[in-house]
């Protein structure tokens, strides 16, 4: 029996599009407090340029700290996990202040320095990762890059404003493109490709379970607790939503939608694709996430909200009257790149287009079909490497969409139950935050034990074998498509 610490303990996820916090309660296994707060991307920059200044983040956690504390009483709280998005680029000069605003994830300006680093090591190093970021800024921004004394993840940044303590862990480090996932250190060539410093400016690795420090008076400060609250190491948004959608053990895929679209499953081994398209990422619990990441995923349906100025809810009610296929519509949803297929410069495009074609409900299904045979697509790549899923866990903003829940199960072709919690990157914050502290009394506190408790299931959505036909004649046009737009993409196979 595990021997729990009484309290609380937080989470947040800090996110592209705003941070959301939540804290849960050990003796009543319950989520007890929420909030979130918006923020949006640096206005003004050129195409392919996707950027957010780091304090952006700090406003947001400490505001979204604040309003918890109107139902948890500060004291109470035994630990804290910080969630963030991946891959961005934050450099910090010889006083640690931010040298610029951090490149994201969903940045495509640095292609060329990608494909360049792809060709020197021989493996893919896709545009999102931080890899090319950091040869881009020493090639175009030179003096900034000479002023850069530390490199940090976003995650690892919130991390040191609130302990003062440089570290990285190796879940969110393996989306870097100079971390070998397999022995779990950085990669001496790929650093080397980037620039030769780059060791002297990363920080320490730190393994899953330990603790990366405590509060100090400045991270006290900013969230309104006391010092010397212990803070987890944390890790990147996939790695904290799949322990708090309970994929801590192998046989759990999860599909995260949200800005992007990932697909997932822990493994007991590195899983490595060949083709580079599923991501060979080591877990924050100690084992490794093979992942697929498509870049968009809710942006598309987002941008059909905004033309059209009807609620997400009516466009689902007008694309639940639209049949499969929308009468040879198609919409391929690259608008800001793609990551798989591996189409950094794509954009999207309408196709088949007949008169009412552009109706509101054809538009909304058109994309959710879209996104959802591009993550289809990618699903039968995991299967080719051994992921092969029973069902599909949902999580994320729009996991609550019952028509996307259906399209997702039709194309996908097993059932798939979304979790009720839908913020799984906080919780899981939160769960790791309550391991770890539990970890320096008995380390073989198993995570399995406090994730099980908070991971509830809604209703499964089978697949509907009526319109199965239909289905897989919609993923064969959908990657004819890609294929006749952008020449050979093939998915992996």
């Amino acid at each position: 029996m595990v021997d729990h610490v009484a309290g609380v303990f937080v989470g947040f996820d800090v996110g592209t599009q705003g941070c959301k916090a939540l804290a849960i309660d050990v003796a009543s296994q319950q989520v007890v407090a929420r909030a979130s707060v918006a923020y949006g991307l640096l206005e003004g920059l050129p195409e392919g340029h996707l950027e957010q200044h780091p304090q952006t983040w700090l406003d947001a956690v400490a505001a979204t700290a604040r309003a918890l504390w109107a139902d948890v009483a500060p004291a109470s709280v035994r630990g804290l996990g910080v969630s963030g998005q991946q891959h961005g680029a934050v450099v910090l000069d010889a006083s640690a202040a931010v040298v610029r605003p951090a490149k994201l994830w969903c940045d495509t300006a640095t292609a060329a320095e990608a494909n360049e680093l792809s060709e020197r090591l021989g493996r893919p190093v896709p545009t999102g990762f931080t890899a090319s970021k950091l040869l881009w800024l020493a090639r175009h921004e030179p003096a900034h890059w000479a002023a850069v004394r530390h490199v940090l993840l976003p995650h690892d940044y919130v991390n040191f404003v609130l302990t003062d303590t440089l570290a990285m862990e190796c879940g969110d480090a393996s989306g870097t493109g100079w971390f070998d996932p397999r022995t779990r250190r950085f990669d001496p060539a790929a650093m080397a490709a980037i620039d030769p410093r780059l060791p002297e400016l990363l920080p320490p690795l730190r393994p899953a379970g330990s603790l990366h420090g405590v509060l100090s008076a400045r991270g006290a400060a900013l969230l309104g607790l006391p010092v010397g609250v212990p803070v987890a190491q944390g890790g990147g948004d996939n790695m904290m939503s799949a322990i708090g959608s309970g994929a801590v053990a192998p046989g759990v895929v999860v599909a995260s939608l949200g800005t992007s679209g990932t697909i997932f499953a822990r493994s007991g081994v590195p899983v490595v694709d060949p083709a580079g398209l599923i991501a060979p990422f080591c877990s924050s619990d100690g084992g490794w996430l093979p992942l697929l990441c498509v870049m968009n995923a809710t942006g598309p349906l987002v941008e059909i909200e905004q033309l059209t100025g009807l609620s997400h809810d009516a466009l689902t009610e007008a694309a639940r009257a639209v049949p499969v296929g929308c009468g040879g519509a198609q919409f391929v949803p690259f608008l800001v790149g793609e990551r798989v297929p591996d189409l950094p410069n794509a954009t999207g495009a309408l196709l088949n287009l007949r008169p009412g074609s552009l109706r509101p409900g054809v538009l909304y299904r058109a994309a959710l079909e879209g996104v959802g045979a591009n993550l289809a697509l990618g699903l039968q790549r995991l299967g080719q490497l051994g992921i092969v899923p029973n069902e599909l866990r949902l999580v994320g903003g729009a996991a609550k969409n019952l028509l996307w829940q259906q399209i997702l199960a039709d194309l996908c072709g097993v059932p798939v139950r979304p979790l009720l919690e839908a913020e799984s990157g906080a919780l899981g914050a939160a769960l790791q935050a309550q391991w770890s502290v539990l970890r320096q009394r008995d380390p073989d506190v198993a995570l399995a034990t406090l994730v099980t408790p908070f991971v509830q299931l809604g209703a499964a959505v089978p697949p509907d074998s009526r319109r199965a036909p239909a289905h897989r004649a919609l993923l064969v046009r959908f990657d004819a498509a890609v294929q006749r737009l952008f020449g050979p993409t093939a998915h992996g196979g």
